[in-house]
């Protein structure tokens, strides 16, 4: 049971820390520069699509596997790795999705995308952390 929680929680993270990374890398790089309204448009529908089960499966699923598998696997890294994984989803909730919002509401890119990128940043670094901790062959010791 232990091992199948550990996987689930390297998977989890695995591909939420993915996916924050091919945002960092390719689409707001790719987004920067487009006209305000083009920039707008295409940001506030991704944001309306990403809400999604797929997509919330692994963006929940993340840290409350790396909280779960601490039942089984409470080692200093996968204490660490739950911290990281749960402040991901609170950086998430506390900034990037109050700039979302603004954005959706009438904000300008100008206020949003700065402040956005700089939160995105360091979500992904958190997440990425966590995996990366989780891939540890120490985890896995009790």
């Amino acid at each position: 049971m232990s091992e199948v929680l550990l996987t689930s929680a390297r998977l989890l993270n695995g591909v939420t820390a993915g996916i924050y990374i091919a945002f960092l890398v390719a689409f707001m790089p790719a987004l920067h520069g487009q006209p305000d309204e083009v920039y707008a448009r295409v940001m506030n529908r991704l944001n309306a699509v990403i809400v999604n089960p797929a997509f919330l499966a692994f963006f929940l699923g993340a840290p409350l596997f790396a909280l779960i598998l601490l039942g089984w696997h409470r080692t200093p890294l996968s204490v660490t790795a739950a911290c990281l994984a749960v402040a991901a989803v609170v950086i998430t909730f506390a900034a990037n999705l109050p700039l979302n919002d603004a954005l959706a509401n009438g904000g300008t890119v100008a206020a949003f995308e700065r402040p956005w990128l700089i939160f995105h940043t360091l979500r992904t670094l958190t997440a990425t952390s966590a995996f990366v901790l989780l891939s540890l062959p120490a985890v896995a010791r009790t």
